[in-house]
């Protein structure tokens, strides 16, 4: 992964201008750029932090943590399934190793893949009936994990002022859902 530092010191070096999209249709406001790289900075050491944190509490006796995020994202699915393709936006690795992942998943029982009717080179990932049992074994510890690292460094008013802005950053990203 990049250094945030390298990154954010090549956009100050570069002259970047760093653009907010407002949600409303509005014209982009142009946030001041040291400002922004500051909040970039704060966000990503954060999530860094919370994350050595919650991969070092993570239970994985049952599934490992890209496990897991692949099982949680098909439960917020429709049915619990999706296309492999779609799978892909939700998470952060490369096509190649989700399909490798999936394939590790279907072996254990946990998803099975079913061609894609309305599209013959397409395949849908579906949760098993133990894959979600699986899933909320483990969720319920994570959980527990996320509260003691998140919950208890915020108060219930900052966690959703954090939640609303980044629904916000993550929605004013090209192609985002």
């Amino acid at each position: 992964m990049p250094n945030s530092t390298a990154i954010c010191a090549f956009c100050l070096n570069a002259g970047l201008r760093i653009n907010r999209v407002e949600a409303d249709g509005e014209e982009p406001h142009v946030s001041d750029r040291n400002t922004a790289v500051t909040a970039w900075e704060a966000l990503f050491r954060a999530q860094v932090s919370v994350m050595r944190y919650l991969n070092s509490e993570f239970p994985t006796g049952q599934l490992s943590l890209n496990e897991y995020d692949v099982l949680f994202n098909l439960s917020r699915q429709p049915d619990h399934q999706t296309r492999i393709r779609a799978l892909s936006s939700h998470l952060l690795i490369t096509q190649p190793s989700i399909s490798r992942l999936v394939d590790r998943l279907v072996a254990r029982g946990l998803v099975e893949k079913i061609d894609d009717p309305t599209d013959a080179r397409g395949v849908i990932v579906r949760m098993t009936q133990l894959g979600f049992s699986s899933f909320r074994s483990v969720a319920r510890g994570h959980m527990g994990s996320i509260h003691d690292r998140v919950g208890a460094a915020l108060t219930d008013d900052e966690l959703r002022t954090l939640t609303e802005l980044c629904d916000k950053l993550r929605l004013s990203t090209p192609g985002a859902e």
